[in-house]
């Protein structure tokens, strides 16, 4: 008997037996070929799910015409039969696991990718949405205008009708077993679908009924071409979340329309990109909010439903299969942080399933939103094939790893996987790195998991860890190679009264004592009631969270134009709106005492008993009311690097001592060293570990 019975019983969609009740929700990983064809890199990513155990996996976001719409710069399209051989390849890495598969065909309408302009809606409109994919594109010196697109013709609605079933019979040809519809987050069905965004006074628009002729239009054109019995699936916005937007109420109707027209099950989602908070849902949002919508649409349908949105925890998930809350768990992100969840949590071993943070960065913010492939931050296998088989080394090396943060651990693991002797350096007395700076910023609480879980994965590896040590670099000597991970630290950058100033490290160290990994020395800088943040980037962002959560009167100061500006773009929607002690929609947090103020474009002169003096960049001066100033700015540290190079030790610099950036950068560049090592260490004048060179090279260098 498998472990969560219910997660692992089958369920009927149409006439397809699907074998387990978890459902990879459609995620445009946005790396087909520059045409839209099917690319090994989208075989070998959908296998993996398949591998994993995955009952029902939908392909993300295919256009059904590339020519006038593509949600991603290299996402998939079906609008030609050159498409079927390579969707039947796709189709056939996934069967041969057992998986059922779909693929969800999405015009993006006024949110493409490509083209860039002239993108066609149901309505006439000018967009500012600068967390899609197909926002408006924002040279350096240039000013936001908004992205003008424009209403279909009446002749372009009927054509796209067909353009739609025929992607769908070419769907079917290749050998997949049903087809969706995307019909949510304000893409081209969803316009049509929308109160909202649908202005039109045509029959396209306007009522209920109106609204929903163009899906219905679709459903009936695809039953024509592939027969009543290839399952339809649709997958839309249970709630828009925006003044004037579709809820419950009309999406519980739309559903038995749905139903009514033959579709096979229902996908449900949330928002338009208007309301980006509900529609992402990152770190802020707690696991199962979405599900008061299927228990609201199973009541009025009797096809299967399936609800997503930060589901994570298998116990959970198999609760809300027993107990009719929703019929299949729709899990995204989550596949890409862990493949293995379903494999996993069928055998047993939920702790040691990977669960994703809700995060942002590699799945979105440096990928789709960059025009880039798909990543993850926390996964270096996600988008990058050659982790998936990690070989043993020729000859295990003895390797020193110098910092406990993220790059020092993924460093570890993935080379004590390979065999390697590794020896793992901390000078505090725990491991986690920049990690645990937020732990107490509310709402991100998240991040810890992936830090127990990289803690868990060290110690069940057996790592040599030592903690409250800073080896010299005599010991290093003794390694083969050397990972300097020793990340960033802050500094206070030159003004008067610097000496007052407090190192965010200290003013938000967390006193959680409870927590199994805390090293018991650790304590918390006390600080005023006012205080300035001064600085940019996550850790300003963390620290002013962090102290406002805590009924402090928070002030930042940053020189950048935009506060956070590189800071994951979903993650600073919801945190502006905690800033203004308001929510993002569909949360319910509780308001900070206090607004929290921003001042850009400025840094501090001064700072005196009490006060605090910023000047702009126009030298203005503005005097403050302050008890403490934290410092958040930050730079990498890299003196134990420099005195490694100048020793002739082979080093290497990986992590925010490289440069500070973000969980991403540290987590893959830690993963790329322990995947890198192999018997005999070659160091190339870019001061990185060269790997797989070829045969006749490696014998010249090391003749």
């Amino acid at each position: 008997m498998p472990h969560y019975e219910h997660l692992f019983t089958p369920i009927q969609i149409g006439n397809m037996t699907v074998p387990n009740r978890i459902c990879h929700v459609p995620t445009d990983v946005s790396s087909s070929n520059a045409d839209g064809s099917v690319s090994e890199r989208d075989i070998h990513h959908h296998s993996q799910i398949a591998k994993g155990g995955a009952g029902l996996i939908i392909v993300g976001a295919t256009s059904p015409d590339g020519k006038t719409g593509r949600p991603t710069v290299t996402g998939l399209v079906a609008d030609s039969d050159s498409c079927i051989p390579g969707l039947a390849r796709l189709a056939e890495g996934m069967h041969k696991y057992g998986a059922k598969c779909v693929v969800q065909l999405q015009h993006p309408g006024r949110q493409c990718a490509v083209p860039r302009y002239n993108t066609m809606s149901a309505t006439d409109m000018v967009v500012k949405l600068p967390w899609s994919a197909g926002h408006e594109i924002v040279y350096e010196n240039a000013e936001e205008k908004g992205k003008p697109v424009r209403a279909m013709t009446t002749e372009e609605v009927v054509d796209m009708v067909d353009k739609f079933s025929e992607a769908a019979w070419r769907v079917k040809q290749a050998g997949f077993d049903g087809v969706e519809l995307h019909a949510a987050h304000g893409y081209l069905i969803s316009q049509f679908m929308s109160p909202y965004l649908n202005k039109r006074n045509d029959r396209w628009g306007g009522s209920f009924e109106n609204r929903m002729r163009f899906p219905l239009a679709i459903i009936s054109s695809i039953q024509k071409k592939c027969g009543k019995n290839f399952p339809i699936l649709v997958r839309y916005s249970a709630d828009e979340w925006v003044e004037g937007g579709r809820e419950l109420e009309e999406s519980v109707r739309m559903a038995v329309e749905f139903e009514r027209a033959g579709v096979a099950a229902l996908d449900l989602s949330q928002c338009i990109q208007e309301s980006p908070g509900a529609g992402f849902d990152p770190m802020y949002y707690p696991e199962g909010w979405t599900v008061y919508a299927s228990q609201a649409v199973k009541k009025a349908v009797s096809i299967p439903v399936i609800n997503s949105h930060t589901f994570r925890n298998p116990d959970y998930c198999d609760h809300l299969v027993e107990s009719g809350d929703t019929d299949m768990i729709g899990l995204a992100r989550q596949l890409l942080c862990d493949p293995y969840w379903p494999m996993k949590a069928y055998m047993g071993k939920p702790e040691q399933i990977r669960r994703c943070i809700s995060c942002l960065t590699g799945c979105w913010q440096e990928s789709m939103m960059a025009k880039k492939e798909i990543g993850c931050a926390i996964n270096p296998a996600c988008g990058h094939m050659e982790f998936d088989d990690l070989k043993p080394a020729a000859a295990p090396l003895k390797v020193g790893i110098v910092g406990g943060g993220p790059a020092g651990m993924e460093a570890a693991r993935i080379a004590t996987v390979r065999g390697h002797k590794v020896t793992l350096f901390e000078k505090t007395g725990e491991l986690g790195g920049a990690i645990l700076g937020c732990c107490m910023a509310p709402g991100k609480e998240k991040m810890k998991w992936y830090a127990d879980w990289i803690r868990g994965q060290i110690k069940d590896l057996n790592v040599d860890v030592r903690l409250h040590t800073c080896p010299t670099v005599e010991q290093l000597k003794e390694f083969d190679v050397v990972l300097n991970a020793t990340g960033a630290v802050s500094y206070v950058p030159e003004c008067i009264g610097a000496e007052r100033v407090v190192p965010f490290e200290e003013a938000i160290a967390c006193p959680k004592v409870t927590c199994p990994f805390h090293p018991k020395d650790r304590k918390m800088r006390k600080t005023g009631e006012k205080v300035l943040v001064w600085g940019d980037h996550y850790a300003a962002a963390d620290t002013a969270a962090a102290l406002a959560g805590m009924g402090k009167d928070v002030t930042i100061v940053t020189d950048k134009k935009e506060f956070a500006a590189s800071v994951e773009v979903i993650h600073m929607y919801v945190l502006r709106k905690r800033f203004a002690q308001t929510d993002a929609e569909a949360l319910h947090s509780e308001p900070f005492k206090y607004p929290v103020k921003v001042y850009e474009n400025s840094t501090v002169y001064s700072i005196e008993e009490g006060k605090v003096v910023l000047m702009d960049k126009n030298f203005q001066r503005t005097e403050l009311a302050i008890d403490d100033v934290i410092t958040c700015n930050t730079r990498s540290n890299t003196a134990l690097f420099d005195e490694l190079m100048a020793a002739g030790v082979p080093v290497v610099n990986a992590g925010d001592s490289k440069a500070p950036r973000n969980l991403h950068a540290a987590v893959m560049e830690g993963a790329t060293f322990g995947l890198k090592l192999e018997e005999s260490v070659l160091m190339n004048p870019n001061h990185s570990v060269v790997d797989d060179l070829p045969a006749d090279v490696r014998g010249q260098l090391l003749r």
